[in-house]
């Protein structure tokens, strides 16, 4: 298992593949097996980084809410061990959240961006609300809650194959972890400042029948980036990479083969 340890806390990475490096960031409420089928299908030719973010999978939680801008902290903690100067950097859903965080704290070591099934905007009042009971409900119930809740909407059929995985992945997250992360997107900023100076290349992917962060979203922030490639993937909804993996591998594919090395 290969981890390296921040300000105290155990975090588990994959560090798999050759060539381009590519920090991908999952989706809450998941760990980095979600990204599966992308290593298995592309790390011929890419070398896929893959934390579980601190509080899911392997990786330890520290204290206080899951800050995106502590995700990214962790991430450029990780390059920095393995020697990586700059890298793609991208994610699903909070992974998203926590790639425009990384791109804050340091633009230049992203050498691309890829943002999947997420949005620019911060939380309004209401929706910060409702992270805060989702928090709460998670500390008293458990992950149960949090499969019952989103299950639904982040996959086109639950009771499918797919279904059936995000929901045994969303059932080994700990209360304390969901509701860490919970809080501490609650607290993201605005993001659409740091879309708009940002300039180098960038792929927004987003499911067709996503009723989270719909084609609007996306639209949005693929708007604020010059330059930016819109990609929809038909017949998924919020976790295209795990619901319609060939079709998001080729598109993912065909965007990191024109950054070359």
């Amino acid at each position: 298992m290969l981890s390296i340890t921040v300000d105290g806390i155990p975090l588990h990475y994959r560090d798999e593949g050759h060539g381009l490096p590519v920090l991908l960031f999952h989706a809450f409420p998941l760990n980095g097996e979600a990204y599966d089928k992308q290593l298995k299908a592309l790390s011929g030719r890419y070398r896929f980084i893959i934390p579980d973010i601190r509080g899911f999978g392997r990786s330890g939680l520290g204290e206080g809410p899951t800050e995106m801008a502590r995700i990214a902290q962790d991430a450029l903690a990780l390059l920095d061990a393995l020697k990586v100067d700059s890298a793609v950097v991208g994610g699903v859903s909070m992974g998203g959240y926590a790639s425009m965080a990384l791109l804050r704290e340091d633009a230049g070591r992203v050498r691309g961006l890829v943002l999947v099934d997420t949005q620019a905007t911060a939380d309004d009042e209401a929706g910060r609300a409702r992270r805060e009971a989702s928090a709460q409900e998670a500390l008293r119930e458990g992950p149960e809650a949090v499969v019952r809740a989103l299950l639904p909407k982040v996959v086109v059929e639950p009771d499918s194959a797919v279904g059936r995985e995000v929901a045994a992945m969303m059932r080994t997250a700990t209360p304390a972890g969901l509701a860490a992360a919970q809080r501490g997107m609650a607290l993201r900023p605005d993001s659409k400042d740091i879309l708009a100076r940002y300039a180098g290349p960038a792929l927004v992917v987003v499911g067709e029948k996503d009723p989270v962060t719909p084609l609007e979203k996306a639209r949005q922030m693929a708007d604020l980036i010059t330059g930016a490639r819109l990609e929809v993937i038909p017949d998924a909804a919020h976790l295209p990479n795990q619901e319609q993996p060939e079709k998001f591998n080729a598109v993912l594919d065909s965007f990191l083969s024109g950054l070359g090395m």
